[in-house]
């Protein structure tokens, strides 16, 4: 009987040490990564190369060829088991020279900080000048009715609702504006449209971003004014609602041209047909160096596949590393992604986006999956938690991911701190030097211990 009992008591201590191993190997594994990352990082030179070496990198432009050229060298010295191309036929828009805009009011001409709108056609060659019709929703904009529009140029003037903590919820709320404003200003007769930009701040940088046509409405030009420049032509609108507002584009469209999704590959040990990918978006905005958006998640991701190699860790599951092509204005490399792993028949169970910016780790949002691999995710929060990693819930994975959705793969978007973002995306000063490297590689770190987790759990 006491040798059963000693027998029994013996299991129990040995499955107690067995866990305990495991979750201080985990343990052990991720300190690994956040040392790795902040004692021999690689993210934040990475970073400068991409941004200061090559600068914008706008779909179709000189500056998105050398990134891919730049991001497939940097990968095949990694000796990783395999790096290739994928070719995206890709949008070629162009800004041409830098416009111009005006608030005409009698015999006053203030000039404003103003950008074209990604994707719109030019002004007239003398530029384009009318009486402004200021409004905030489109609903506001269709009460008013042709009569009042006809001719003008429609000022859509609602800013991010400064009272949403989540700032990607505001930015969302008042995206519509930019996305669809020129549109609803043509149905009721405007020709032209400038909009408010979307932005959490009041600065002189005007924020740029893509818009689109639809079919069967004329095609107005669209433009975005600062936003301390849509408060004042805002204020003064009040005082003299017959003022006139001027502004020239020469932006234009040209054909589509071949770029490429940039892909690495780590083979998986036990599960090489199960495919893990985590990456970021290789082009930027024509304004600025695109740092935030998205030099930072390509730095992050390819330090990701770094550390694997540097700490000899072989993941069960093959994971891929991909710096995707055109997220700006059309997301051709997210939807050629996913479209090549649909006829290639492979099937990846989890995808990782970085493409919010480059700021103090806070989580992940977990898009797709059951309620079972939701709480399973959510259970890792013990081993990421003193890292500062306490926000594993629903929410966006990334667009460039997003296409992977309807073939089952979950979708984990990485989670910084989101305050600062809009200061700075998609406008001029999205720059190297906003970016704290200490930030940037505990976001590296923090996306390598959740493809670590996921590997070894799923």
């Amino acid at each position: 009987m006491k040798k059963q009992q000693l027998f029994i008591t013996t299991i129990i201590l040995l499955t107690i040490s067995l866990s305990g191993y495991s979750q201080d190997n985990d343990s052990t594994v991720i300190r690994k990564f956040f040392n790795e990352a902040l004692g021999n990082g690689k993210s934040y030179e990475w970073l400068r190369e991409l941004t200061t070496k090559i600068g914008p990198r706008l779909s179709g432009s000189e500056g998105a060829k050398k990134a891919v050229n730049w991001g497939k060298n940097l990968l095949e010295t990694g000796g990783y088991d395999r790096v290739f191309l994928q070719d995206v036929m890709v949008p070629h828009w162009v800004r041409g020279k830098k416009e111009e805009g005006y608030i005409l009011n009698g015999k006053s001409k203030i000039s404003v900080p103003l950008v074209a709108l990604g994707g719109s056609i030019n002004t007239p060659e003398k530029g384009l000048t009318a009486e402004v019709i200021e409004v905030k929703t489109f609903q506001e904009l269709r009460d008013l009715g042709k009569e009042k529009c006809t001719g003008k140029i429609v000022f859509f003037n609602r800013p991010m609702d400064a009272t949403k903590i989540n700032t990607f919820e505001a930015y969302g709320q008042a995206g519509d504006q930019r996305r669809s404003g020129a549109n609803e200003a043509s149905k009721m007769g405007a020709i032209g449209v400038i909009i408010r930009s979307l932005s959490s701040t009041e600065n002189d940088f005007p924020h740029t971003g893509s818009m689109q046509y639809a079919t069967g409405v004329p095609l107005i030009p669209a433009a975005a004014l600062s936003t301390n420049a849509a408060t004042l032509l805002s204020k003064t609108l009040k005082k003299n609602p017959s003022l006139k507002f001027y502004f020239h584009q020469s932006c234009e469209s040209l054909p589509d041209v071949l770029s490429h999704n940039v892909v690495a590959e780590i083979k998986g040990s036990e599960k090489p047909e199960e495919i893990i990918v985590v990456g970021g978006h290789l082009d930027s905005w024509d304004l600025a160096q695109g740092a935030h958006d998205d030099g930072t998640g390509i730095a992050q991701s390819m330090e990701v596949f770094r550390m694997f190699k540097a700490l000899n860790i072989k993941p069960k599951h093959t994971i891929r590393v991909v710096l995707f092509m055109n997220e700006e204005n059309g997301n051709r490399g997210g939807i050629k992604y996913a479209d090549l792993a649909k006829v290639n028949n492979e099937k990846h169970i989890f995808a990782m986006e970085s493409d919010n910016g480059g700021f103090t780790p806070r989580g992940f949002g977990i898009q797709g999956g059951s309620a079972e691999i939701l709480s399973k995710i959510q259970g890792f929060r013990t081993l990421l938690s003193p890292y500062g990693l306490n926000e594993i819930e629903r929410g966006s994975g990334g667009v460039d991911i997003g296409p992977l959705a309807p073939q089952g793969t979950v979708l984990v978007g990485f989670k910084p701190d989101a305050q600062r973002y809009f200061e700075y995306h998609h406008a001029s000063n999205d720059r190297f030097e906003t970016v704290n490297q200490r930030e940037l590689e505990m976001g590296a770190a923090s996306m390598a211990s959740m493809i670590y987790l996921i590997d070894k759990n799923f």
